[in-house]
């Protein structure tokens, strides 16, 4: 094996601290350092490590990447949706790595309008990408913003799409939030402050100078992020104070863009809402007094919560998503038993009728719907097997229209892979849903057969069965991929979030190891052919499981892993950490510190043979910061006992979400199934069918 890098001998002393009477010693605190060059030159050296290890590997990593890049229509544009008198649309160029975005007035024969190209914009730029594009309602000016490091630091440009030119002004320090008022020369916009916190929405007039622009609200309170948005009618304004359990909106009428907010409803401790308005009412959508959600609706003249009326009660068995409201409909996405469901109900009817798909196992969510007066609502299907797809549902009838179903080259054919979905038992007894996907005739299903556990489980976020043309690559070599819908998302409803956090966390990772043990219980595969790989806080649950069964696993990866729990919740002047209290536990406090150190894949690294690991990082993450995956892998070589390769890639030029272009995206994930492919002992493709 070739030699890993030895950490810098003069950077070599240790922190010690106390806390709740406990010593913790931290052996790689100096990798906080961003700025001390010996701490770049190490992860450099990492880099090179990792590149000499995978150098055999190559030719399989420009294999993996051709077969990608062969898959997808690489010159494509978007489903046109329509805003005002305009279509708006985006389309991609073979060879480009970022899309164009365009415009057609009146019909979609007329004439193209190019928006904004990213591609000139990232010329000469290691890193592009864009926060939030906006268009102002008279359609004349778009603002957008850009973050140009992967630090998530925006700045925002206003662009006269008549002219073709750029206004004047620059607005540095932005979120990826912003709205126009309705006189189309009045931008509201987020600005973050030193810990990367939207704490202030300003209100700029176009033509007076930025540094004058008024505080509308500053948010004092650390765990609050604040945020703008607009109803679907586009008449009000809404400023949103959200944290990760509580929330309050202000409202403003667009067309009084220099007024004054007024608050909906108070922020009450855990207490979550979502505005929109129809009519003379606010819909909230609120978990008050309803784990999954109810709506309830509330005069605009008074939208105090005494005058809240109930349109759809709290049903303990079906998670209430979201709501869409038009003018003559509402339409409803809700959860039941893991999977989405679209509902339409008619204001002048009295019933709701439902939107049929035909899989069992699929994913849903809504697609581009910006006009308010229309009998149609834009959905995106797709499923583990059915490629992305775009359809208009008649609100009336609930009839759909196929718009377009990305095409996936190479001649793939549905009809040669399969998707099930088992359930695991966890310790107490909880049944787990597995999400699995392979090729007909490939799964032996006696224990030879190579799988990839994929896991995520926080924040409530659901990992929906969904398709991924790169993945192919996987399952033509005989390798089955799974979903484990573990406690901490809200896959089966808002109880299987709240059952896999804070004190509950470590549900998260018994119920990722049930469901690997019951795909090896099943012959799905075996331990030396079972990899996993999750990121950010998957990456929390990667590196948890792979301290408690190491033996479990024959290769990992782990995606800006937030790894370094106690330390980093420790930290409040780290961008996320105060208002994380709330999902992951406050270590100032004896009982969460406890709990936490208990876990914490980095306090938890100890003399055993760990799997292959591949570990990968951001030089400017915002939200993991570099430093804990690299002082997580340098800990657990210290302590392997086995002799599995441990890598080290930090991406010097990105962020939380990697490589910004579309190619050296694909780049990066064959480089990740390169790595498990070798530990799968796979190379080839299996002929097709």
């Amino acid at each position: 094996m070739k030699r890993s890098p030895a950490p810098p001998q003069a950077l070599r002393q240790p922190q010690v601290a106390s806390l709740h009477g406990v010593q913790l010693r931290d052996d790689y605190a100096w990798m906080r350092l961003r700025d001390d060059p010996r701490v770049s030159e190490y992860l450099r050296r990492e880099n090179d490590y990792a590149d000499r290890v995978l150098k055999p590997l190559e030719p399989l990593m420009d294999e993996l990447y051709r077969e990608m890049v062969n898959r997808i229509q690489e010159t494509d544009t978007s489903v046109p949706f329509r805003y005002g008198s305009y279509y708006y649309y985006s389309r991609t160029v073979a060879g480009l790595q970022y899309p164009i975005h365009c415009r057609k007035q009146g019909s979609l024969e007329a004439r193209e309008e190019v928006l904004l190209d990213l591609n000139q914009l990232a010329v000469g730029r290691q890193y592009l990408a864009p926060g939030v594009l906006r268009v102002s309602p008279d359609h004349r000016l778009l603002a957008y913003s850009l973050d140009l490091s992967g630090a998530e630091h925006y700045t925002l440009f206003i662009k006269d799409l008549k002219r073709g030119t750029l206004l004047e002004e620059r607005i540095h320090d932005t979120f990826d939030s912003m709205e126009w008022g309705a006189d189309g020369t009045t931008l509201f916009y987020s600005r973050l402050n030193r810990s990367h916190r939207p704490f202030q929405l300003l209100r700029h007039r176009l033509g007076t100078p930025v540094d004058q622009d008024e505080v509308i609200h500053r948010e004092e309170d650390e765990a609050f992020f604040v945020s703008i948005s607009k109803t679907r009618s586009q008449r009000f304004l809404l400023l949103g104070l959200t944290s990760n359990n509580t929330s309050e909106v202000h409202f403003l009428d667009a067309r009084d863009p220099g007024g004054e907010f007024q608050v909906i409803s108070p922020r009450r401790h855990r207490v979550e809402y979502w505005v929109d308005q129809h009519g003379e009412f606010f819909y909230l959508t609120t978990n008050d007094e309803a784990l999954n959600f109810r709506l309830v609706r509330t005069p605009i003249e008074r939208p105090q919560r005494e005058h809240w009326q109930e349109v759809i009660p709290h049903r303990p068995e079906i998670q209430l998503e979201e709501v869409l409201l038009f003018q003559d409909y509402m339409a409803v996405f809700e959860r039941e038993r893991g999977s989405t469901r679209l509902r339409v109900f008619g204001f002048a009817e009295e019933h709701f009728r439902e939107v049929g798909f035909d899989e069992p196992i699929y994913s849903l969510r809504a697609g581009d719907n910006w006009e308010f007066d229309t009998h149609r609502i834009r959905v995106v299907y797709c499923s583990l097997t059915t490629p992305e797809t775009v359809y208009d549902c008649h609100l009336g009838s609930g009839e759909r229209e196929l718009l377009k179903r990305t095409r996936v080259r190479g001649g793939f054919d549905p009809a040669h892979y399969q998707a099930e979905r088992i359930f695991a038992q966890a310790s107490d007894g909880i049944e787990i849903p597995v999400s699995l996907v392979y090729r007909r005739g490939l799964q032996s299903r006696d224990s030879r057969s190579p799988l990839l556990l994929y896991g995520y489980g926080a924040y409530g976020i659901n990992v929906d069965p969904s398709f991924n043309s790169a993945r192919l690559s996987l399952l033509d070599r005989g390798v089955t991929f799974a979903i484990a819908h573990v406690r901490g998302g809200a896959d089966m409803g808002r109880h299987w979030y709240e059952s896999g956090k804070l004190l509950n966390k470590k549900n998260t990772f018994q119920d990722f190891i049930a469901c690997a043990r019951e795909l090896v219980n099943r012959g799905y595969t075996a331990p030396d052919r079972l990899g996993i790989m999750g990121g950010s806080a998957g990456g929390l649950l990667v590196g948890a499981v792979v301290n408690q069964c190491p033996e479990l696993f024959c290769a990992a990866v782990a995606k800006v892993p937030f790894v370094d729990v106690v330390n980093s919740m420790l930290d409040s002047s780290l961008p996320l950490t105060v208002t994380e209290f709330e999902e992951w536990g406050d270590p100032r406090r004896e009982e969460f510190f406890e709990y936490l150190l208990s876990y914490s894949p980095y306090d938890n690294v100890r003399p055993q043979p760990y799997p292959a690991l591949l570990v990968i990082a951001g030089l400017n993450d915002p939200r993991v910061s570099f430093w804990e995956p690299a002082k997580w892998l340098a800990k657990l070589r210290q302590y392997n006992t086995g002799n599995e390769p441990l890598l080290l890639r930090t991406n010097l030029e990105a962020g939380h979400s990697g490589r910004s272009g579309r190619y050296e995206k694909l780049r990066e994930t064959a480089l990740i199934f390169g790595f498990l492919l070798d530990r799968f002992r796979l190379v080839q493709p299996e002929s097709p069918a």
